[in-house]
């Protein structure tokens, strides 16, 4: 099937990127595999982590179909382009729908991205993984695909301004060797190798980030961990709960 809206759409975030002059340090594409299905999973710090996770697999020339809430399909603006991109949506009221077309696009040969934390962290630390990415990659036969990004959050994360001005901000990928999903294996049990693995990955990422805050304001951005002012994830789930 052509893809008539998918490769325009990332042509123009290339365009962005370079207006933007965005400093992106991608290393592992070649663990993606360059046919077949696969689960792509990443942590989840910014609304535009789908964009970065879709750039790693390019040089492999594969694109990527996100599962992403519902509510993104009704958007005026948005909900075109990603019906016209063939994302997922994720209703999670009805949440078996939803997994069910991911099953069928892996079993099609596709890539299916996955955060498996559901929401943003806004500690920006790495959140509890849910197992549905690990039960996606038992059930078709296919590998997971471990992912970290750093850096995407200082363009636009939740309870944050968004910055698309041009800010020379760094943004690190990682991409990691594939994680096998044995269908006689417990799910939480690979779900939590998985986790090991991303949190790994992440770590890296950070300890090379060139990105170092440009003042008191400009700490917000860094976890609790790392001598930033992000909340901790204590703090997070106390506001969850007011």
């Amino acid at each position: 099937m052509a893809e008539l809206v998918y490769r325009p759409v990332v042509g123009l975030a290339r365009t962005l990127f370079k207006v933007w002059d965005l400093k992106i340090d991608c290393q592992g594409s070649h663990n993606i595999p360059r046919a077949g299905g696969a689960v792509l999973v990443s942590n989840h710090i910014s609304y535009l982590d789908f964009v970065f996770n879709g750039l790693a697999a390019l040089p492999q020339k594969r694109l990527v179909r996100f599962m992403a809430k519902e509510s993104v399909f009704r958007h005026r603006v948005s909900g075109p382009l990603m019906r016209g991109m063939r994302h997922i949506p994720v209703d999670r009221k009805q949440g078996e729908a939803a997994y069910r077309h991911a099953l069928d696009s892996l079993r099609s040969g596709e890539i299916v991205g996955v955060f498996p934390e559901a929401t943003i962290s806004q500690s920006f630390t790495l959140k509890s993984f849910k197992s549905g990415a690990a039960r996606l990659a038992q059930e078709a036969g296919v590998p997971l695909i471990p992912m970290a990004v750093w850096g995407t959050q200082r363009l636009w994360t939740k309870g944050h301004p968004r910055n698309f001005k041009r800010s020379h901000i760094p943004v690190t990928i990682r991409v990691g060797e594939a994680v096998e999903a044995p269908r006689d294996q417990y799910a939480g049990a690979i779900t939590r190798r998985l986790r090991e693995h991303v949190q790994e990955m992440l770590d890296a990422a950070q300890r090379a980030y060139p990105g170092r805050p440009r003042g008191a304001d400009d700490t917000w951005w860094l976890p609790a961990h790392l001598g930033g002012t992000a909340p901790t994830p204590e703090q997070v789930r106390e506001s969850e709960t007011r």
